[in-house]
């Protein structure tokens, strides 16, 4: 039985009396058999638990020969396969047995779905790494010509990811034999060859001596950047960008830029796209002096593109062009050459281009400085800030952080105003998500009176907002205002509003409230929370609606750290424990569960703070002031205790028995035994 092959094992088997050691890859044979797509897939997926078991002399005679020759036709499963084939090096003998692996990889990699190639050549290209250079020659290289003179094009497309790869450890002869394959493949009949080719033309070019870029990468570049396919040609763009990082500064002119001219003027739009969208990268490969001469007028000219995609491209790239520029003659570059184009594309018909340009605009004006910035590109700002689509609107305004380092943002108040009310009623609840966001940042620049004057009214109206995320996120913005601006003014200014939704008719509001309290009570502090919000928090636990008690009971648990252990013990117990007979169900758990998370940080307490000078939980740090929350004891271990979990710290033996065992006497005392 031993001696029985894996091809000889049929259907069945694994429920047979058979061999334990054919039993795993019976079950693997039985499984790829089945009609479930799903079992099929985990039977490849447990395909090294399958080797393991077999051991590294059958999984290469036995395993790899049959999964070579049962290529499926699903492709799930041929993806899952190739993906697992890629990490097996170990399991078929270690690198000295890799070139085991390359018959089922290859096979994988002539198979007609993309995906599955592209997952071949990416285990091929792993486990390449693993031969060694005779190897390499040996079997490695073979199978990169087999699939390069393959008769399907799915071969040779699969072919041009290996070149790079294996050429740098392979002899002279090897490397003549690997350009003559790829010059071969750039010039191939079927465009899926050319497209693989060009897309891998840049990662060959890094790989090659310099002699060989200069001879054979420059006019394969040529070729495809002037493919009859556009869909080449742009593909060419991007190895161009590559191949213009590896010449002299005095070879580029001549060799690279004529193409990449030719190249931002193709007749396709997707090309002059491609383009734009690497210009900056290009910009960097070709140093100053070109930059000046040659890409500053292609740069002007892709900004004025009759197309809408390529302009916003373009658009997008404005400052980190500028900001490339030659120190010495930026300024004059952008004032004489870019800003121009600049101002009409700020009103451009195509609301992307507009979007795009609004996202990086701002940036420009701690290139300029503040001078040009006040003159030419403030009133580009203010009409953005005006402008019909709220994306533009929205851009702008997420970036003010820029302007507000060189002019200041006061400048702009008057125009953002409008903007930023026009945003926060939009009917789109993501733009009005999105300016809440930045709500905080805004404030911190505006200040706190004009922030009263103009906004606060905004951000109490978001509470009520009919979108759940848009009130979840309004009151996360009020924490963080309070944070830039202090507990005192929440407390004349912000906690009144809130507190005053506990009588809305809309028990969502009402909800709200209580949402807010939770986030409020961590930057307002002890005082605030015990004297003006705990007291709505026991009026709520009345509420006609079990959803309002039960966050109630929630919110209690949330703040109990920040009061002191009196209140605790006399005014949020009793709440609690009237919640915990509650007839809802869900009330009664959460009011039970904030019970049990309250009683073990209060005994926790008891551990450092003998009963009965416990401080508030909050103030009771023994690091430093900042801390509960962040640094002494994680909210999220907080909030994961259970009853069990405290049944856990009563029975450890290691707790200090000073004070008189303070920690069961005072477990006691609360009289909440009953809960635990």
């Amino acid at each position: 039985k031993n001696n029985v092959n894996i091809k000889e094992i049929g259907p069945g088997m694994a429920g047979a009396d058979s061999d334990d050691s054919l039993y795993p890859i019976a079950v693997l044979i039985d499984e790829l058999r089945n009609e479930d797509v799903q079992l099929r897939l985990n039977s490849i997926k447990k395909l090294s638990t399958i080797a393991l078991a077999l051991g590294v002399e059958r999984t290469r005679t036995e395993l790899l020969p049959f999964l070579t020759d049962t290529i499926y036709d699903e492709d799930e499963v041929l993806l899952a396969l190739a993906e697992q084939l890629g990490n097996f090096t170990m399991l078929v003998g270690g690198p000295e047995y890799v070139h085991c692996l390359l018959p089922p990889l290859q096979s994988l990699a002539t198979v007609e779905e993309t995906v599955v190639r592209d997952k071949a050549v990416e285990s091929l290209r792993k486990i390449s790494h693993e031969h060694s250079p005779v190897d390499l020659e040996v079997h490695f290289e073979p199978l990169v010509k087999r699939l390069a003179s393959g008769d399907w094009f799915t071969s040779r497309t699969s072919a041009c990811g290996l070149f790079s790869v294996c050429y740098p450890r392979v002899s002279s002869t090897v490397k003549a034999e690997i350009r003559q394959h790829f010059r071969t493949l750039c010039s191939d009949d079927t465009p899926m060859v050319r497209r693989a080719a060009a897309s891998k033309l840049g990662e060959f070019a890094k790989v090659l001596e310099l002699e060989y870029v200069k001879s054979d990468i420059i006019s394969l570049f040529t070729a495809l950047a002037s493919d009859e396919q556009d869909s080449v040609r742009l593909l060419a763009v991007e190895a161009g960008v590559s191949i213009a990082t590896l010449l002299p500064q005095e070879d580029l002119e001549a060799l690279v830029m004529p193409t990449l001219r030719q190249a931002a003027e193709d007749k396709s739009w997707r090309v002059r796209y491609m383009v734009a969208d690497k210009f900056s990268d290009l910009q960097k490969a070709v140093g100053p002096e070109i930059t000046k001469n040659d890409l500053v007028p292609a740069f002007q000219n892709l900004l004025k593109d009759c197309e809408a995609e390529v302009r916003a491209a373009a658009a997008n790239k404005v400052k980190e062009f500028c900001e490339n520029l030659p120190e010495d003659s930026r300024e004059t570059i952008i004032m004489t050459h870019i800003l121009p184009c600049v101002k009409e594309l700020v009103s451009d018909t195509n609301q992307h281009v507009k979007s795009a340009l609004a996202s990086v605009i701002m940036g420009l004006s701690t290139i300029l400085g503040k001078d040009n910035t006040t003159e030419h590109l403030l009133p580009l700002f203010l009409a953005q800030l005006k402008d019909e689509c709220p994306e533009v609107r929205l851009n702008i305004i997420s970036n003010l952080d820029c302007v507000n380092e060189v002019i200041g943002i006061r400048q702009l108040s008057q125009s953002l105003l409008p903007a930023i009310v026009e945003l926060a009623e939009d009917a789109k609840w993501r733009v009005r998500l999105a300016i809440i966001e930045y709500m905080p940042l805004l404030a911190g620049q505006l200040g706190v009176e004009f922030f009263d004057e103009k906004l606060n009214s905004l951000c109490m109206a978001w509470l009520v907002d009919h979108v759940y995320a848009i009130r979840e996120a309004a009151t996360c913005n009020l924490m963080k205002l309070v944070e830039k601006f202090g507990a005192e003014w929440a407390q004349n200014t912000i906690v009144p509003k809130v507190l005053g939704m506990a009588n809305d008719p809309n028990y969502l509001h009402r909800m709200t409230t209580l949402f807010c309290i939770n986030a409020l009570s961590e930057v307002c502090g002890q005082e605030i929370t015990t004297k003006h919000m705990l007291p709505v928090v026991f009026k709520m636990s009345n509420d006609q609606v079990a959803n309002v008690r039960f966050n109630v009971a929630k919110s209690l648990q949330k703040i109990g750290p920040v009061l002191d252990s009196n209140c605790l013990q006399t005014e949020v117990k009793p709440v609690l424990e009237k919640l915990a007979s509650d007839q809802d169900m869900d009330v009664k758990y959460f009011a039970q569960e904030a019970i049990s998370v309250l009683t073990f940080l209060f005994a926790l307490f008891l551990q450092f703070f003998p009963w009965p000078n416990v401080p508030s939980l909050l103030n009771a740090r023994p690091i430093s002031q900042k801390c509960f929350r962040d640094t002494w004891l994680p909210k999220c271990f907080v909030q994961l205790f259970t009853k069990q979990t405290i049944l856990l710290f009563i029975l450890t033996p290691n707790l200090p028995a000073e004070p008189s065992c303070s920690v069961y006497h005072h477990l006691l005392n609360l009289s909440l035994g009953s809960h635990i």
